[in-house]
């Protein structure tokens, strides 16, 4: 399959795909359009809305750190502003640019030892790639966040949870713990998806000698160690 085939296909003859990638890995081009796609959605971001509105939604939704904001000096707190506003995009495209290809690096690591102990017998350039291919999904996620940012009030736009695709949508952040809404944000529509293609790709490219459900549990592992050290992050630092 070429590359162009392989996209569309990880979408729509996901299987047959994942065989392919298996057999030829790649990684490079996913890996790059979804990276992309991130600094592109944060570029626009910054653009229709602006991070000042960002800033005070996190002040609104916080009322702790609000509080501190709050007790500074004027001086202080408005060159503290300032600094929030110029550094936030950077901070965005880090995430995007940095945090994506180390959380790929080190799951794709994890899941090589849960796999290959349930005698799967796969490489590990096999398993990053298939998780590269398998990150899709986010770009569909940007591309229709891209579209309820130009339909919704700017004012009402939340760049970290744009999409009412998680549990968290239906939960306060002003009153709800920081550590189960980070949860309820994980329990995401497009991570579950990229999850579902991923546990895909790995029965496609162990064929018989891993189970779906073995695989998805492969991938779900690392997957749920992040989304919880994330949320006992933000519970700290609530």
């Amino acid at each position: 399959m070429g590359e162009f085939s392989r996209l569309v296909g990880v979408y729509l003859e996901p299987t047959k795909a994942f065989t392919d990638i298996a057999r030829r890995p790649t990684w490079l081009v996913p890996l790059v359009l979804v990276i992309l796609s991130g600094i592109a959605f944060f570029a626009i971001f910054g653009q229709h809305v602006g991070w000042a509105r960002y800033l005070q939604h996190q002040l609104e939704t916080n009322p702790k750190a609000a509080e501190r904001m709050a007790q500074l000096p004027p001086e202080q707190r408005a060159r503290t502003e300032e600094m929030q506003i110029k550094f936030a995009p950077v901070g965005a495209d880090a995430v995007v640019a940095i945090f994506i290809p180390i959380a790929l690096v080190v799951s794709a690591g994890v899941v090589l030892l849960v796999v290959n102990a349930m005698g799967a017998g796969l490489r590990y350039k096999q398993i990053f790639s298939i998780m590269a291919y398998g990150s899709l999904p986010i770009i569909v996620k940007y591309a229709l966040a891209v579209v309820v940012m130009f339909l919704k009030n700017p004012d009402d736009f939340n760049p970290t949870n744009p999409l009412a695709f998680n549990a968290a949508a239906f939960m306060d952040p002003v009153t709800a713990s920081k550590f189960l809404y980070s949860i309820a944000t994980a329990v995401d529509l497009f991570a579950i998806w990229s999850l579902l293609l991923d546990a895909t790709g790995l029965k496609a490219a162990a064929q018989k000698r891993l189970t779906f459900g073995g695989a998805l549990f492969a991938v779900a592992t690392p997957y749920v160690f992040f989304a919880l050290a994330g949320a006992t992050l933000a519970g700290l630092f609530a």
